[in-house]
């Protein structure tokens, strides 16, 4: 006779952890564009001329975003006030810095 002891299904499943990356790649999204329209709202419609020709480096900033939010998601476990203070204050510094870098002040 063979040595088998019988789970039940109970143990056979294990419980899944929830997904916190789409919160993070959400916020870290929605704040790239909302740091994408600050340069229009100092500057003025002037600021698309300058956008013209840099538009490759904002446009780099985008996965960066988006892999900030998720991994500040991550790290906080989905807690909702860290994740979207965090990856809101990164974005916006990290696209102002690069304006910053570009226009040379």
């Amino acid at each position: 006779m063979q040595n088998i002891t019988q789970m039940t299904i109970d143990e056979q499943q294990e419980g899944e952890e929830p997904s916190y990356s789409f919160l993070g790649g959400i916020s870290g999204f929605v704040f790239y564009w909302l740091a994408f329209a600050i340069p229009f709202f100092i500057y003025g419609p002037n600021t698309v001329f300058f956008l013209l020709y840099t538009w490759p480096f904002f446009l780099a900033l985008m996965p960066v975003s988006v892999l900030i939010g998720i991994i500040l998601s991550m790290l906080s476990r989905g807690n909702l006030l860290v994740t979207v203070g965090g990856a809101g204050i990164a974005v916006v510094c990290l696209f102002w810095m690069l304006f910053s870098f570009l226009t040379g002040w």
